[in-house]
């Protein structure tokens, strides 16, 4: 450690840090535009020159360490006149157009002119203009308000892998912009909108939307993946416009992903529900709340005679706590039919245990791994918060493998095995792993390892190292082997195996005891027993299960239908028999857990539309016309504080046998696109735009 003296004040910080980082860490103040703290020192916008003791000139604070003794002036005069002098060159080809600017009330450089502009420009010569770039549906560019601080390419090549932005030309004939006019297609693309500085890179659905200082903002939680990325929604009039990230280094540090950012344009959909509907005599009919929860009562009564014959499907992505009370009114009425597994095809590790997914490591110490093996999993378009991580162990020395069905194309050097026989593959490793362990099970015998299983065995007896089981894997018809295979090698070497939770409240729907107990059917044996009857939370069955066909087919066979939906579409009033309006995540309170098991709670940021209500109401309510017990919530805490003590079964992969060994029988598993995952995303068009909506495997 040392000191040094800021404006007079005596500061303590560590040797050879930059400038600018110490004087944040004290509270003052120094203007800059290319300095970002989670990107490289750039130091081309010269904004952020102070005076240092003994320098003959103002030096740039982000590019200079601190020494011992050091004396630094932000406010001298010499400081002052090099930050106006920077200030002046940077507003001679600058638009003066900020009332029709989209970042006019949070532009870094209005700011910053307040206080280092001049109110007179010397400069008379015709200012350059450059041509506006389309670069997709997410971002609108306006490249004349670029001020080259290159924070967007950096993102690029640092943070999002692709280097989708570069720069030709240099000084003023500089530009900004794309490889031969292409479109940015990475998943974390819409954090240049935050990282620029100027309106050079707006947000395109936001645009015009409304003013800055218009909005209210409100603190929640991502709905779309594990990860529980904090957000801040923006309203304004109780509608949704925008949403930003929120920072917390823990987890999403500064980013999110784009599937959270602009999923926001679902909500404000023409398909949304917004009053209960029941079909009476084949048409359908808008009504109360107080008839169709009559209707719903009625119509489950008369099926309860046989309660074996109704099955309750959710969503992943609900609350934690409309999961527990609706599970809790199916077993109060005695339905024993649950589940939230809606892509899984393979539950035959249900007689072992009923382990559910969870992300073994906390999301900082996936950046020291020093080994990672993915299975089934295209991690960058499944979780790309988690994929970010990855990456930054990768840029550190990490060694990355996969074993995949495809080649996919990851944005950092991952060595791949490329098999539809996943199986097959993580026996050789599998065999490679308990030969160095020097105790080979029976099973093995038979395999053969090759160098590559052997190379991948002894990387990953380096401590520490992580096996992922991702989406692809959990969609495998050899799911349940799959899991002993990776448990397997996992107990031969250093690694600790994962199976990654991926909708936002996988592991919130363990928690609250949401799948078959007693007897109760999975989703496939649901959706393949011919049932009198179904309740549906939050989904779409013919596009959230995987066998979409056979749920649409199960759905049309039924007698009773019941779906609680935020989105009134043709293809449930064709199954249906009533349609209960439900609030989206925005619109209500509640809890997700993460893929660590942190419970983030959330509330309301804007009322839901029309007549919704929150589904954890809806289930108090119609728990209380069933005359349960249990049922007197008022708010979402009274339900959270019910679920808080639960645990999650501990995971034993142990007895799960290898006989029925189904490979040979390998079903084709579409991978879903990251953009199809729910019915929020899906009816983004913002997201249906780009080209990762359209990516089918």
């Amino acid at each position: 450690m040392v000191k040094i003296e800021i404006n007079g004040k005596v500061v303590e910080a560590r040797e050879g840090d930059m400038l600018i980082d110490v004087a944040d860490d004290a509270q003052i103040s120094i203007p800059r535009f290319c300095y970002h703290k989670k990107l490289s020192i750039a130091a081309n916008c010269r904004m952020c020159l102070v005076e240092v003791e003994g320098a003959p000139k103002a030096l740039p604070a982000c590019a200079t360490p601190v020494t011992d003794g050091m004396k630094v002036f932000t406010k001298s005069s010499k400081a002052v006149a090099a930050q106006k002098s920077v200030m002046e060159f940077l507003l001679i080809n600058h638009p003066l157009d900020c009332p029709i600017c989209d970042q006019g009330g949070e532009c870094e450089l209005q700011d910053v002119a307040m206080e280092y502009g001049d109110d007179v420009s010397k400069y008379s010569e015709a200012k350059r203009i450059l041509g506006d770039k389309n670069i997709g549906s997410l971002i609108h560019t306006d490249m004349t308000r670029c001020i080259h601080c290159t924070r967007c390419v950096r993102f690029g090549q640092e943070v999002g892998g692709i280097m989708e932005l570069g720069a030709t030309g240099r000084s003023e004939w500089m530009e900004i912009g794309t490889y031969i006019d292409k479109s940015i297609s990475s998943e974390m693309s819409g954090n240049m909108i935050d990282l620029c500085p100027v309106g050079a890179l707006t947000s395109k659905p936001f645009r015009y939307s409304a003013r800055p200082w218009e909005l209210k903002s409100h603190k929640s939680i991502a709905p779309h993946d594990s990860i529980g990325s904090n957000i801040i929604i923006h309203t304004k009039n109780d509608k949704v416009l925008r949403v930003v990230p929120d920072e917390n280094e823990a987890i999403n540090e500064v980013w999110i992903s784009d599937r959270d950012r602009f999923s926001y344009e679902g909500i404000n959909s023409e398909d949304r529900l917004t009053a209960p509907m029941i079909k009476e005599n084949g048409q359908w009919k808008t009504v109360d709340w107080e008839t169709a929860l009559e209707f719903v009562v009625k119509s489950l009564k008369a099926q309860l005679t046989e309660p074996n014959e109704i099955g309750v499907l959710a969503s992943p992505s609900s609350t934690l706590e409309e999961l527990h009370l609706l599970q809790k009114l199916a077993r109060g009425l005695g339905i024993q039919n649950l589940d939230h597994r809606l892509r899984q095809v393979d539950f035959s590790m249900d007689k072992i245990c009923q382990a559910g997914p969870k992300l073994n490591h906390s999301l900082e110490e996936v950046e020291s791994l020093k080994s990672v093996l993915f299975v089934g999993s295209y991690l960058r378009k499944e979780l790309p918060m988690l994929n970010h991580r990855v990456r930054k162990a990768q840029l550190a020395g990490a060694k990355v493998f996969a074993v995949n069905p495809y080649d996919f194309k990851f944005n950092y050097d991952v060595e791949a095995l490329v098999n539809t026989n996943l199986v097959e593959e993580l026996k050789g490793i599998a065999k490679a792993a308990t030969s160095m362990k020097g105790n080979v099970p029976e099973y093995l015998a038979a395999v053969e390892a090759t160098d590559m299983h052997k190379e991948i065995a002894t990387h990953l007896n380096n401590s520490p190292s992580a096996i992922m089981l991702g989406q692809i894997a959990q969609m495998d018809p050899n799911y349940s082997q799959l899991v002993k295979l990776c448990d397997d090698i996992a107990n031969a070497t250093q690694a600790t195996f994962s199976v990654l939770p991926l909708a936002a409240n996988d592991v919130g729907a363990q928690l609250a005891s949401f799948v078959p107990k007693e007897g109760g059917l999975n989703t496939v044996e649901m959706l393949s027993s011919n049932l009198k009857a179904f309740i549906n939370l939050g989904i779409e069955p013919e596009h959230d299960v995987q066998d979409g066909s056979l749920a649409l087919q199960a759905m049309q066979a039924a007698g009773l239908v019941i779906n609680l939906t935020a989105f009134d579409t043709e293809a449930q009033r064709n199954y249906a028999d009533v349609m209960l309006p439900i609030a989206t995540f925005a619109e209500t309170a509640g809890t997700y857990v993460n893929a660590t098991g942190l419970k983030q709670s959330f509330k309301m940021a804007v009322e839901p539309q029309g007549d919704a209500k929150a589904a954890w109401k809806i289930f108090r309510v119609l728990g209380n016309m069933f005359e349960l017990e249990g049922f007197e919530q008022t708010h979402s805490n009274q339900v959270l504080a019910e679920v808080l003590d639960s645990e999650t079964p501990a995971a034993n992969y142990a007895d799960i046998s290898l006989d029925a060994d189904k490979s040979q029988d390998l079903i084709s598993a579409p991978l879903v696109s990251i953009y199809s995952v729910d019915a929020l995303v899906r009816r983004s068009a913002s997201l249906q735009a780009t080209p990762d909506a359209t990516v089918a495997y």
